[in-house]
C-alpha cells in the first residue's frame, strides 16, 4: 500500500519540483508539497482500490502534507477536497485514508485581536445538500460523520444544531437544533427543539418544539411535528378554518387531508361542520402528464339546516355540484377540451363566498373534440354543451353537436397555374361546404322538448380582378333535415258573457308536432366589387414623413326569393275567429329555423377609411424594421344599404362605426346607427324625415368605449426567479394546498403601480321620444407605497343609478417570511371583510392569525 500511495503521488511531486523546486522537501516517512502565498492547487488522483474507489482531488492555498508511511494527508489554507459527489471545503482538512476519515476545522481570524473569530469554517456539499460548521468529522467510505455548529441550507428553508451526527447517506439527528424558512442569517421567525431527526428530501421530526417570533419564544411549546422537507407537493393534513355564522352557528371548514399520490396525480377530501346543524363535503382529483393531458374533477355535496327542531321556519336543504376539466392534446391534428359542471340551484349561494360565484346567473358547459386535416384543410368537431339558469332552473342541452368544414377548393384550377394572369375564368371557380348535425333538449318550467337536425351550406363563388377591382360573385345552397315540423290549428270557441248573455268567438290556437321527415332548401346569390384608393402627403415636418388615406369603397347586391311562397310549401296558414287568415313558418320552432320570408334584392354600399402616419427614421437607427414608425391613427367604416323587393322602409339605417389605438396608452372604439324614417307614436312609418321638414337622419343608437391599461416600469431586480421543476407534476396549478380564500395570491410587488381604467356609454333612442342610457366606469388601481406595501383598490361606478358597484379595497403588506391580507367588500349584498397574518412557506401556511366578517366569515 505504501509503494501504491508513492506511486499514485509522483506525478503531483514531479510537476510541483518543476514549477519550484526550492519549495520541496524530503522526509524519510513523508513527502511535504509547499509552496507558501503562491501554489493555487494540486492535485491527488486515486485509482480504485479496496477502499477508495473514486477520484480524490485535492487543492489548497497552503500548503499540501502527504504522509506516506501513515496514509495521511493534510491541508492547510483554503482546502479543498473532492471524492464522487462529496466537496469539503476549509481551513484545515486532515484525511486518514486507512480509516476512510477527514477531519475538518476552520483557522483562527488574525484581524481579530479579540481571538474569537473563525474563518474558512468546514463547509461539506454532497450533491445539492450544503452543510456548515465550526468542526466536521466524516467517513467518506460509510457517509457517517458528525458536526459541531452544523448549518445547512435547502432551496426554502434550512436547519442548524449544536452537535449533527450523520447515521447514514439521508438521515442526521440533531441536538438543539433549529428549523427556519427565513433567509435572513438572525431569522424572524424560527423553531427550536432540542431533539430533531432530519430526512433529506423527506421530512424533519422533532418533539417539544418551541416557535420563536422576533427572538421571543411561544410559551406553549408542541408536543411533537413533522414538516415537510422538501418543495412540491406532499402529502398531510388540511387544518380547517374556523368561525361563526349568524344561523348556522360554530363552524368548522374546510377540514381534510391532501394525497399526493404520484407526480401525475393527487386528490383531496375536505368537509365543513357546524355546531346548529349541517354538514359538506368535498374532494378535488387532479392528474396531468406534461405535453400529453391533464385535468380536475370536483365533487361537493352538502346539507343546509337552518332553525331548530320543531321550529315553523326551518330549513332543510341538499345541495351538491360535480365538475371536470379535461385538456388533451391527442396528436398534432386532434384535440379534447371538456368543462363540464353539473350542480344544484343554490350551491354557490349556500356553499361559496367567492365574488365570482355568487354573482353566477348561468351555469355553462362544454365538451369538444376537434380534428383537422392539414393536407386538405378539412376540419370536424364533436361537441356538447349545456346552460343551466340559476334563478329558473332552465335548462339548455345541445347533443351532439357535429360539425364538418371542408376548405376552399378549385375544382377546375390546373397544376402549375398559380400565377392569375396564366388562370383561365373558370379555374377562379371555388367552392366550400360545411355541415352540421345538432340535438337540443330543452328544460324549462319542467316541460322537456327535444329537437334536431341536419344543415347543409354549399357556396360557389369566384374572385376574377377586373381592371382595378375585386369582383366576387357567389351563389350560397342551404339545404335543412329535420323528422318534425308544427302544425297550428285554430279551434274557435264560443263565449258567453255572464252579463250580458251574448255569445262571442276567441280565438283557441292547438300547436301540434308532426312528426315526418322534411327538408327545407333555400338558396341565395350576391355580386360585390372593391377597390381600394390610396391618398399620400409627405409634409417632412415636425417628424412627420407621410401621411397616408386609404379607401375601400365596396358595393355589393344579394338576391333571396320570397320562401313564404306556398310554391315552396314551407308555410302553413290558420284562420282566426273574425276571418283573417294568419301565414306561419311550419319550421319555426326548429333548431336551425325555417326559411326566410319575403323577398330580398338589396344593393349595399360600404366605405371603409384607414388614416395612417409616418414617422421620420432616427438617423442612427442601423435596423432594416420599416414599419417600426408607422401608427394607425383612426378606422371609420360606413354602411348603407336599399332593399327593391321590400313593400315599405326600403332605406336601411346608416351604420358608422370608428376605431383608435394612441400607441399602448389608449383605446377608442364606437359606434352609431342613423334612421331615415319618420315615427308615428312607438312605430317608424313609411315616410322620410327630409320630407317632413325634420333634417335628413336621426339618431337612434350611440355606444362609445374608452380603456387604458397602465403599467409602472418594475424593479427588474426585485423580481424573483420562479425555478421549474422537470418532474411531471409541473403540470399542476401553482396552488397545490386547499385553503378557504383560494383567489388569495401573492401580487407582484415588483410593479410599483398598475391602473386599469374603462368607460362604456350606450344610448338608446328607440322613438324620438323614449330613450335609454347606460353609462359606467371601471377602474382597478394598484400601487405600491414602499417595496413592501401593495394597496389595490377596484370597483365600478354606474352614472345613471348613481351608485358604486362591487367595490373592494385590498392590502398587501410583505414581513420577510410572513405576509398579510386585508380584503374589504365595503357596501353591497355581499360586504364584509378578511384580515389574515400567516406564514409565507407554502408548507407553513396554515400558521396564521385571521378576522373576518360578513361574505368571507360565511353570513349573509
Amino acid at each position: 500500500m505504501k509503494s501504491l500511495l508513492i506511486i499514485l503521488l509522483l506525478p503531483i511531486y514531479l510537476s510541483a519540483q518543476q514549477r519550484d523546486t526550492s519549495a520541496i522537501k524530503s522526509f524519510p516517512d513523508s513527502l511535504q508539497i509547499a509552496k507558501a502565498n503562491s501554489i493555487k492547487s494540486d492535485s491527488t488522483k486515486v485509482k480504485k482500490n479496496r477502499d477508495v474507489d473514486a477520484v480524490v482531488s485535492a487543492s489548497a492555498k497552503d500548503s499540501l502534507i502527504y504522509d506516506v508511511k501513515n496514509k495521511k494527508m493534510f491541508l492547510f489554507g483554503s482546502g479543498e477536497l473532492k471524492y464522487k459527489q462529496t466537496d469539503l471545503k476549509s481551513g484545515k482538512i486532515f484525511v486518514d485514508y486507512e480509516k476512510n476519515e477527514l477531519e475538518a476545522f476552520g483557522i483562527q481570524d488574525t484581524s481579530d485581536t479579540a481571538k474569537v473569530k473563525i474563518k474558512q469554517v468546514p463547509i461539506l456539499a454532497e450533491g445539492k445538500d450544503v452543510y456548515e460548521g465550526s468542526r466536521i468529522r466524516y467517513n467518506f467510505k460509510t457517509q457517517q460523520g458528525f458536526i459541531s455548529l452544523a448549518k445547512n441550507r435547502e432551496e426554502t428553508s434550512r436547519y442548524e444544531g449544536e452537535k449533527v451526527k450523520k447515521v447514514d447517506k439521508d438521515i442526521y439527528f440533531i441536538e438543539n437544533g433549529m428549523f427556519t424558512t427565513c433567509e435572513e442569517d438572525t431569522p424572524h421567525t424560527y423553531f427550536s427543539a432540542s431533539e430533531m431527526k432530519v430526512i433529506q428530501r423527506d421530512k424533519i421530526i422533532a418533539k417539544w418544539i418551541f416557535m420563536h417570533i422576533g427572538g421571543v419564544p411561544f410559551p406553549i411549546p408542541v408536543p411533537f411535528a413533522v414538516i415537510p422537507n422538501e418543495s412540491g407537493r406532499r402529502s398531510g393534513i388540511i387544518l380547517p378554518n374556523y368561525g361563526q355564522e349568524l344561523r348556522r352557528g360554530q363552524y368548522f371548514r374546510n377540514f381534510g387531508y391532501f394525497f399526493a399520490l404520484s407526480d401525475y396525480f393527487d386528490l383531496a377530501l375536505t368537509g365543513d361542520y357546524y355546531t346548529k346543524g349541517g354538514y359538506g363535503l368535498r374532494s378535488r382529483l387532479r392528474y396531468a402528464k406534461r405535453y400529453d393531458f391533464s385535468g380536475t374533477f370536483n365533487s361537493g355535496y352538502s346539507r343546509v339546516i337552518i332553525g331548530e327542531e320543531g321550529d315553523p321556519n326551518r330549513q332543510e336543504q341538499t345541495d351538491w355540484n360535480l365538475s371536470l376539466y379535461h385538456n388533451q392534446q391527442i396528436d398534432p391534428t386532434s384535440r379534447f377540451d371538456a368543462n363540464l359542471q353539473f350542480q344544484s340551484s343554490t350551491f354557490f349561494q349556500n356553499n361559496s363566498i367567492n365574488y365570482n360565484d355568487l354573482l353566477s346567473q348561468d351555469i355553462i358547459s362544454n365538451a369538444t373534440y376537434s380534428k383537422r386535416w392539414d393536407e386538405s384543410g378539412n376540419s370536424l368537431s364533436i361537441n356538447y354543451s349545456r346552460t343551466q339558469n340559476l334563478a329558473s332552473g332552465n335548462i339548455y342541452e345541445s347533443l351532439p353537436n357535429i360539425s364538418f368544414s371542408k376548405n376552399i377548393a378549385y375544382p377546375f384550377k390546373r397544376e402549375g397555374s398559380e400565377s392569375l394572369r396564366d388562370q383561365k375564368w373558370y379555374e377562379m371557380i371555388a367552392y366550400t361546404y360545411s355541415g352540421q348535425f345538432r340535438n337540443e333538449r330543452r328544460k324549462t318550467e319542467g316541460n322537456l322538448k327535444i329537437r334536431g337536425g341536419v344543415q347543409h351550406d354549399l357556396s360557389f363563388s369566384a374572385s376574377p380582378k377586373i381592371g382595378y377591382f375585386n369582383v366576387a360573385p357567389r351563389i350560397g345552397y342551404q339545404e335543412k333535415w329535420y323528422n318534425k315540423h308544427v302544425k297550428i290549428e285554430n279551434r274557435v270557441i264560443d263565449v258567453i258573457d255572464p252579463q250580458t248573455n251574448q255569445v262571442t268567438q276567441k280565438d283557441s290556437l292547438v300547436v301540434t308536432d308532426v312528426k315526418e321527415l322534411n327538408f327545407v332548401r333555400t338558396f341565395d346569390m350576391s355580386v360585390s366589387a372593391s377597390t381600394k384608393l390610396y391618398g399620400i402627403m409627405q409634409p417632412n415636418i415636425l417628424g412627420i414623413e407621410a401621411f397616408r388615406h386609404t379607401l375601400l369603397p365596396s358595393i355589393s347586391y344579394s338576391y333571396k326569393p320570397n320562401f313564404a311562397d306556398n310554391t315552396w310549401g314551407y308555410y302553413d296558414s290558420y284562420k282566426k275567429a273574425n276571418g283573417e287568415v294568419v301565414y306561419y313558418d311550419k319550421y319555426q320552432n326548429e333548431i336551425f329555423g325555417g326559411a326566410f320570408a319575403g323577398e330580398q334584392q338589396s344593393l349595399n354600399f360600404s366605405l371603409g377609411n384607414v388614416f395612417e402616419i409616418k414617422t421620420m427614421k432616427d438617423p442612427n437607427d442601423t435596423t432594416k424594421n420599416t414599419d417600426a414608425n408607422k401608427y394607425q391613427l383612426l378606422n371609420l367604416n360606413a354602411s348603407i344599404g336599399y332593399n327593391f323587393a321590400a313593400d315599405s322602409l326600403k332605406l336601411s339605417d346608416l351604420s358608422l362605426s370608428y376605431r383608435t389605438q394612441i400607441g399602448q396608452l389608449l383605446s377608442l372604439s364606437g359606434s352609431s346607427t342613423f334612421t331615415f324614417y319618420d315615427y308615428e307614436g312607438n312605430f317608424k312609418v313609411n315616410r322620410f324625415l327630409a320630407s317632413a321638414g325634420k333634417g335628413l337622419f336621426r339618431l337612434s343608437n350611440f355606444s362609445f368605449s374608452v380603456s387604458t391599461n397602465l403599467i409602472g416600469e418594475g424593479n427588474q431586480e426585485s423580481k424573483s426567479l420562479q425555478k421549474k421543476s422537470d418532474s411531471e407534476y409541473d403540470a399542476f396549478q401553482k396552488k397545490d394546498y386547499i385553503t378557504l380564500y383560494e383567489d388569495n395570491e401573492s401580487p407582484d410587488l415588483s410593479i410599483p403601480w398598475n391602473l386599469n381604467l374603462s368607460y362604456n356609454f350606450n344610448l338608446s333612442k328607440i322613438t324620438p321620444n323614449q330613450s335609454s342610457t347606460f353609462s359606467n366606469l371601471s377602474a382597478d388601481l394598484g400601487f405600491s407605497l414602499t417595496k413592501n406595501w401593495k394597496f389595490t383598490v377596484r370597483g365600478s361606478y354606474d352614472f345613471d343609478r348613481k351608485e358604486v358597484i362591487a367595490p373592494q379595497i385590498s392590502i398587501y403588506r410583505d414581513l420577510h417570511c410572513w405576509e398579510m391580507n386585508f380584503s374589504w367588500n365595503p357596501i353591497g349584498t355581499y360586504r364584509g371583510f378578511m384580515f389574515e397574518i400567516r406564514m409565507k412557506a407554502p408548507e407553513l401556511q396554515d400558521i396564521k392569525v385571521s378576522k373576518s366578517r360578513g361574505l368571507y366569515s360565511g353570513r349573509r
